[in-house]
């Protein structure tokens, strides 16, 4: 395996410590990993009742007897009604929100937390080794450790850790998919590679065949995982809620990357409308734990402190609003669960009449007195309203007591009215019902608000029916999306050997390996080379013994003698065919099938009746040297080249200009190559 494992700390039958990926726990028994089993387990039984619904609508289409028609409707009821009874156990996994919570909640409320997609077990073996069998000309048992690695890979991720570990494995295989991309899903054919992925709110199956259903999932689950590390955070400390915040903004931010790359996704959980509320739900509970950072120390009694304090609680009652218009919306409402919908609304309540609390006790228990900051009050309740009662300024409400009273009293009757709301929405939900928690805080609240309405309560002013204008929402720290970079986790491609992926990939096609016999005369090959790994053969001789023998300009060489060269350059291959002996060497090289460069006719040409061939020095050609005069090449002459039969060969020959670019010369003409590729980084 390619990837560390580490025990889990749990025997097996033989009595050794059995191992999982770092960043995965399949054994675990947490109510987490027992809720994520029981919804696999309801979407298979979903599935069934969808095959039998599809099977008898087909039926009732086909048959044209009225008794069958009959018997199939029937059918169809009890196959609805069964379907409706396993939506709504999904439904109720939906609302389960204690299982995600921080074990050291006390006194917060709860806040909800993505349930992962589930997905089938993918079989890479057959089809990846027909393909590298066909397609790369490899023996593909050599590949089977690298695929094993890449299906573990993925398993791994189908039980991630709620950690960062578990976030990092998720990353892992995300960065991983592009390159399998390339390897090995061309874009003519296909695979053969079924991919299913559960809908998490509905439980309906979507399979396709290309990977981009598997990024978009796996980018869903990231969210989603970070949703729940954003719930698990302990909301007791600074730190924790500084780990909920950024959570809450990394799903987000990634659920928003998700809505503007796979747009097409055919699945309900990943259309716009849902991602579009999802990421409003994120941001809010975000906004909700940096509300609860600010007020974590405590506020103080103080009028501008209260005022803000109303403000921030604003804010996230005017953000919970937004996330629960959008649930509402008609191609929505039907599968958000309904529990999402009602905590909401309760929510939105619950922080729009803290507001007004606050508000009500910054007038109330304040007076502006002779120390205080005049102009400084005024200012800060001036951006209170939008719009004060008729006839009133905020500084006649700050220095008239009996303004401040009647306005203060409106204020915290609003407060009153707002939570008895909430613990009405809270009553109704059947799904809340066991939120004890947040069944206290609700009730708490309503009873700070009666108290202080008792507090200043006066029989003779029962006919008050004042309404408490609306609290604009400000904010010091706004939530905003947070997109992490995948980036940061490095990979390195399973399958590393089968050579650089900006050549060898799925999109081209390549000739079997031919085996071609170098033999040098004197020191000269007959070709020169270019390019990165691998390196690519160009200006060849078409009477060298290589050309002979089967060599093709364009060919790339991949192995020399025994040593494979896909990843070599030029200095490396040169290294290898310099000390080639008069017995020579044989090479590989592959040929691309679908390239079709524009390759002038190569001939002798002649000049004083002696023809001219071509240089046969392998060189190293170097795409960069921008200056042809500086390039030379040097030809060590042996003493039997002052004989009369060599003197004639020595006439009837010319060195071979490889950096002449000016194009006068047909046979110097370049076919086009691959760029040169570059290594993947290794993994961190």
């Amino acid at each position: 395996m390619t990837e560390a494992l580490i025990p889990n700390g749990i025997n097996d039958s033989g009595g050794t410590l059995s191992y999982f990926r770092k960043g995965c726990n399949p054994l675990a028994q947490t109510g987490r990993s027992k809720l994520q089993k029981k919804r696999a387990v309801l979407n298979q039984q979903i599935i069934k009742q969808m095959r039998i619904r599809a099977g008898a609508e087909n039926l009732l289409k086909a048959t044209s007897n009225n008794k069958v028609k009959e018997m199939v409707l029937l059918e169809l009821s009890f196959v609805n009604s069964d379907l409706q009874l396993l939506m709504g156990q999904l439904d109720a996994l939906n609302s389960s929100v204690d299982v995600y919570q921080s074990k050291q909640e006390t006194v917060n409320i709860p806040l909800i937390a993505l349930g992962l997609k589930e997905t089938k077990e993918v079989d890479f073996s057959a089809p990846f080794k027909d393909f590298i069998m066909e397609h790369y000309n490899e023996d593909s048992r050599k590949f089977e450790d690298e695929i094993a690695d890449l299906m573990d890979l993925r398993e791994a991720c189908r039980t991630p850790s709620r950690s960062e570990a578990g976030v990092e494995l998720l990353e892992k295989y995300y960065n991983h998919l592009p390159m399998i991309e390339s390897r090995f899903f061309a874009p003519t054919n296909q695979t053969g590679i079924f991919f299913t992925w559960y809908d998490s709110f509905t439980g309906v199956p979507v399979c396709q065949q290309n990977l981009s259903l598997e990024k978009a999932s796996i980018l869903f689950n990231m969210a989603a995982l970070f949703s729940q590390i954003g719930t698990r955070s302990n909301r007791q400390t600074t730190a924790g809620l500084e780990e909920a915040i950024s959570s809450f903004q990394k799903a987000s931010g990634i659920l928003n990357y998700l809505k503007e790359t796979f747009t097409h996704t055919p699945s309900f959980d990943m259309g716009p409308a849902m991602l579009s509320m999802l990421i409003r739900l994120m941001l809010a509970q975000a906004q909700e734990c940096l509300f609860e950072k600010s007020v974590l120390p405590g506020t103080r009694n103080k009028f501008n402190a209260m005022i803000k304090v109303a403000q921030e609680a604003a804010k996230v009652a005017e953000v919970y609003d937004q996330v629960h218009q959008c649930m509402i919306q008609t191609q929505l409402k039907d599968n958000v669960p309904l529990f999402w919908s009602t905590m909401t609304q309760v929510k939105t309540n619950h922080y729009c009449s803290m507001a007004h609390y606050f508000v009500a006790v910054a007038l109330l228990d304040h007076q502006l007195g002779p120390k205080d900051d005049e102009d400084h009050q005024e200012k800060t309740f001036s951006q209170v309203y939008d719009q004060f009662p008729e006839g009133w300024t905020p500084l006649d409400v700050l220095k008239q007591t009996e303004l401040r009273r009647r306005l203060g009293k409106a204020h915290i009757r609003k407060s009153t009215s707002g939570h008895e709301e909430a613990l009405r929405i809270f009553d109704m939900c059947p799904n809340l019902n066991n939120h004890d928690v947040l069944r206290d805080i609700l009730k708490t609240s309503h009873y700070h608000s009666l108290d202080k309405y008792t507090e200043f309560e006066n029989e003779e002013e029962f006919t008050d029916y004042m309404e408490a204008p609306n609290i604009l929402s400000k904010t010091e720290r706004k939530a905003e999306m947070e997109t992490p970079s995948t980036s940061k986790v490095k990979v390195k491609d399973f399958f590393h050997r089968l050579g650089p992926l900006t050549v060898f990939s799925a999109k081209q096609h390549w000739t079997p390996p031919r085996t071609v016999r170098l033999c040098p005369e004197g020191r000269d090959l007959g070709f020169t080379l270019k390019g990165g790994s691998p390196v690519q053969v160009v200006s060849l001789d078409p009477l060298c013994v290589a050309a002979k023998d089967g060599l093709k300009e364009g060919d790339y060489i991949v192995a020399v003698g025994d040593t494979e060269c896909k990843w070599m350059g030029m200095t490396q291959v040169m290294r290898l065919l310099k000390d080639v002996d008069e017995e020579g060497i044989d090479i590989q090289v592959v040929s691309m099938l679908d390239a079709n460069p524009s390759m002038p006719a190569k001939s002798a040409t002649f000049s004083g009746n002696l023809p001219k061939t071509y240089s046969m020095i392998c060189l190293a050609h170097d795409d960069e040297d921008k200056n042809p005069k500086t390039r030379k090449v040097a030809k060590k002459s042996s003493f039997l080249s002052w004989g009369l039969k060599n003197k004639v060969k020595s006439t009837s020959t010319v060195s071979l200009p490889t950096a002449d670019y000016s194009g006068s010369l047909p046979w110097n003409k370049h076919p086009p190559s691959f760029p040169s590729s570059s290594a993947y980084n290794s993994e961190s």
